[in-house]
């Protein structure tokens, strides 16, 4: 998709490919509505206005889109899901102790901070999301929120590169 034929959808239709970049319906509303954007540095720009203004129940719908760190399935389907699995391809080849490790990890992480355990996975091994997640569950929440905001910040940036990928 270009950013002319994003532009050119219908709003719902916008806002529908939009929360495959980020999963929270705020802001794919406030980016569908800002429209149209003359590049995509306009786009990029856009999203990140949009995401500064959201609350912290949205940036939490946001990160709920996400699979857990070494999980196969994201919410719903479509490029949400191809796009996390490819994201997340370097847990692909983890060995079972590092497996076990993530599992057990993200479950710590989910009850400390109740929500799930968010990094841009993209170029990064399993060992290296591993060693992250131990060191952030030394985190307080708000820190953590702040931390987890920051790593949906560059997937969604990443993501919209994707969406505008030919």
């Amino acid at each position: 998709m270009t950013v002319e034929e994003l532009n050119a959808l219908p709003p719902a239709d916008a806002e529908r490919a939009l929360l495959d970049c980020c999963g929270s319906r705020a802001w794919a509303r406030a980016v569908a509505a800002a429209r149209p954007f003359t590049d995509e540095a306009a786009l990029h720009a856009s999203a990140d206005r949009a995401w500064d203004a959201l609350g912290r129940t949205d940036r939490l719908e946001a990160f709920a889109a996400h699979p857990r760190i070494g999980e196969r399935a994201a919410t719903g389907g479509g490029a949400h899901a191809r796009w996390s699995a490819q994201e997340q391809s370097g847990t692909s080849g983890a060995g079972e102790d590092v497996a076990r490790a993530l599992l057990e990890g993200n479950r710590e992480y989910e009850a400390r901070f109740g929500h799930v355990f968010l990094i841009r996975a993209s170029g990064r091994s399993a060992e290296e999301m591993l060693a992250a997640l131990r060191e952030r569950l030394g985190n307080d929440p708000a820190t953590e929120l702040g931390i987890a905001a920051e790593q949906q910040r560059e997937i969604m940036h990443l993501r919209l590169e994707k969406l505008l990928t030919p």
